[in-house]
């Protein structure tokens, strides 16, 4: 009796396991075919955009379907980052610090552009200088 539960135990078992590594195969090719597909549409979007636009407004040369892709890629690179860090981070900084805190950045901010408190009334102008 013991020996029939454990097969049936494992058998249950192999069957989950089965099952989830079918899952996680399909998951991986349908992740490369949509990567696959975002970036052809992606590359011939910005090979057609740029064909379009750039010799005649700038009279640069048309590009080709993998000097476009390259385009997407850099932009990415340069614009975009790699991951969700830098955006979600910089939009959480403002609700993690107390009002002080933020009124004080502010104040620093303010002082180092230049565009501190006004000048008491009583302190000399720029114009009063000469």
């Amino acid at each position: 009796m013991e020996k029939q539960i454990e097969q049936e135990f494992g058998q249950r078992v192999a069957r989950s396991v089965a099952k989830r590594i079918a899952k996680w195969i399909a998951i991986s090719i349908a992740a490369i075919i949509a990567i696959t597909i975002f970036i052809f549409l992606g590359g011939k979007i910005v090979q057609l955009l740029w064909n379009w636009l750039m010799p005649m407004l700038f009279g640069l040369r048309e590009v080709t379907f993998w000097q476009a892709v390259g385009l997407l890629a850099l932009s990415r690179i340069l614009f975009g980052g790699f991951g969700r860090g830098g955006g979600q981070r910089s939009r959480r900084w403002g609700r993690d610090i107390s009002s002080e805190e933020r009124e004080r950045f502010r104040q620093r901010m303010r002082n180092r552009c230049g565009m501190g408190p006004e000048p008491p009334e009583n302190s000399p102008q720029p114009a009063d200088l000469h």
